[in-house]
């Protein structure tokens, strides 16, 4: 078999995944209801890996959208550090509406923690995945469950997209933002065509192995997923690569820039002069810059979509340029190093 034949397919078919994601939560819409309306201290998203990063994202985007606490949380320092993640259980109150984000439904660390979770009575907990017989979703008050996200692959790539914009529609939800949880069905199509378009562009840059580090810089929301497309860039080429909040990257990380760095630009709208400015300083010290925006980007999705909605198009292009990049090291994108698809631990 073709190596890294999953992984493209599933990079390429990723839209069909965030229709389906779409079509869940309109379904869901009335089950949804008392997890939209009500009233919590906070809410706490959490997973391993990529669905941490996704948790990251997703919860800086529900605050900003809702103006209601969130945050992020390993599943594991839910489980093993509570203390430190949630405050003191009081008899009277259960404030905290728990979001655990798996592809599988049976990491190990996330199911255990939403078990102490319930057993504490903390608060209901919606689950997201892509596998509704695994003992996640069963946990779960409700679960939303993405099946066309599933995948053969061991790097996450349609499944976190797939769940991602579940998880936006969530947060829009949440907000009461009619008009942009509509604009959502425009995603599909205009990723289709990011895809198209810019696929020469990712396997330019990654098919040079000129390049040996690569940084992924994003803020607010895009920190998360600039996490997450950090982690494509380790799991399938085993090439260093590490992700920055943009103003932070002058603090010391800069120092690494080189002519065979990328530097790569998930920049905002509303903070686009100050982020450009970084990498336009990064390509006067060397760097080799690919920024992805609405308009004036290396990557430019030009979809009309609102900023809070199309947070799932900065992936696409930056999932083939890992995958190509690893099939020019002759590596296999489908099997990484070392991973599994699922981690299970004896806890």
């Amino acid at each position: 078999m073709e190596q890294g034949i999953h992984t493209r397919n599933e990079i390429l078919s990723q839209p069909a995944a965030w229709a389906a994601a779409l079509d869940m939560v309109e379904k869901a819409r009335p089950a949804l209801e008392p997890f939209l309306r009500s009233e919590y201290d906070q809410v706490l998203f959490t997973g391993c890996g990529s669905t941490y990063y996704l948790s990251m994202a997703a919860a800086a985007l529900f605050q900003e959208c809702t103006g209601r606490l969130a945050r992020a949380v390993p599943a594991s320092e839910l489980l093993l550090n509570t203390g430190a993640v949630l405050a003191r259980a009081s008899d009277s109150t259960r404030r905290t509406l728990l979001v655990a984000i798996s592809r599988s439904g049976s990491t190990t660390e996330t199911v255990r923690a939403v078990e102490q979770f319930k057993r504490q009575e903390r608060g209901p907990v919606l689950a997201i995945t892509n596998y509704g017989d695994q003992p996640l979703a069963a946990l779960a008050d409700l679960a939303l469950v993405i099946e066309k996200g599933q995948e053969e692959s061991v790097a996450q790539t349609r499944s976190f997209a797939s769940m991602f914009v579940a998880a936006t529609a969530f947060a829009l939800l949440a907000a009461g933002s009619e008009v942009e949880y509509n604009s959502l069905r425009g995603l599909p199509e205009v990723g289709t065509q990011l895809i198209s378009r810019y696929d020469s562009l990712a396997r330019q840059f990654g098919e040079n192995l000129d390049f040996d580090r690569f940084y992924f810089l994003g803020s607010g929301l895009r920190y998360g997923l600039a996490c997450e497309v950090n982690l494509k860039m380790k799991e399938m080429t085993l090439t260093h690569s590490e992700p920055f909040h943009f103003m932070e990257f002058r603090h010391g990380p800069m120092s690494m820039v080189t002519k065979d760095a990328v530097i790569v630009g998930l920049l905002s709208e509303k903070n686009n002069s100050h982020e450009q400015t970084v990498l336009n300083e990064m390509r006067a010290r060397g760097g080799n810059i690919l920024s992805l925006a609405e308009s004036g980007a290396s990557v430019v999705f030009d979809s009309g979509i609102p900023e809070s909605a199309r947070g799932v198009l900065y992936l696409p292009v930056l999932q083939l340029m890992a995958f190509y990049r690893s099939l020019a090291k002759g590596l296999n994108p489908d099997r990484p190093n070392n991973l599994t698809a699922v981690v299970k631990l004896d806890l």
